[in-house]
């Protein structure tokens, strides 16, 4: 489904991603894992053409897409969850959805995916007419990942989403993750500090040190490699 050549993405004259090769398959989770500073969350920027990569290519569903403008690559189904959530604050938790549905048409639809958000969070529903900005940071971060959802993204693509949040609401978090895949058939990239919980319902991870892919494998055997273990597990 996406496949990224050789990326290479700059900040100025600073290169971030030194040449980055990856692929997500349709149907799977996908981690990638690594460092603060490694390259993780720029990525992400560079599939979603917030931070466009200078070299190398970025296939979708077989489709160079490099050259894309960011609108166009959310019209083709590439959805993200930015790091920090980024809701709208002074809009109700409905209209915040209601944005997430904003190049749609299908009325049906978007009614039924509705339905299944609030069933994914059911404290959303509860609060459907306060403003997001009023939410505490994990409901933020669950009308966030709403948002998304009620885009009907072929891939989600979510940049740290366990950043912030009490233990408790992290497991609860990845469990939906899981969820959304499963029920769904959602595809997810998710870039995650937290890679015990990423791994676990993962099912291939990458490692990323300095800009650079040093590692992948899946999931199950990332989480016993013990140079893995050492450097990012904590045991």
């Amino acid at each position: 489904m996406l496949r990224l050549e050789d990326i290479k993405t700059f900040y100025g004259n600073i290169q971030a991603l030194k040449g980055v090769s990856l692929e997500v398959n349709e149907g799977e989770v996908i981690c990638l894992i690594g460092a603060n500073g490694a390259g993780k969350s720029t990525t992400l920027m560079s599939i979603s053409a917030v931070v466009p990569p200078r070299g190398g290519e970025i296939y979708f569903n077989d489709e160079p897409i490099s050259q894309f403008a960011p609108d166009e690559i959310v019209k083709l189904g590439i959805i993200q969850v930015p790091e920090g959530r980024h809701i709208f604050p002074g809009l109700s938790v409905q209209e915040n959805l209601d944005m997430g549905a904003l190049l749609r048409r299908d009325k049906e639809e978007i009614a039924r995916d509705l339905d299944y958000v609030f069933e994914l969070f059911p404290i959303l529903k509860d609060r459907k007419s306060q403003a997001g900005g009023t939410l505490s940071g994990g409901e933020q971060q669950m009308l966030a990942i709403s948002r998304a959802l009620m885009a009907k993204p072929k891939l989600l693509l979510l940049d740290e989403p366990s950043l912030g949040l009490a233990p408790l609401l992290v497991q609860q978090i990845f469990e939906i993750i899981r969820k959304i895949n499963t029920e769904s058939g959602t595809t997810i990239f998710l870039v995650e500090q937290n890679a015990n919980l990423a791994l676990k319902i993962a099912d291939r991870g990458y490692v990323m040190e300095t800009g650079r892919i040093t590692l992948t494998d899946t999931a199950a055997n990332l989480l016993a490699n013990e140079d893995v273990r050492r450097a990012y597990l904590g045991v």
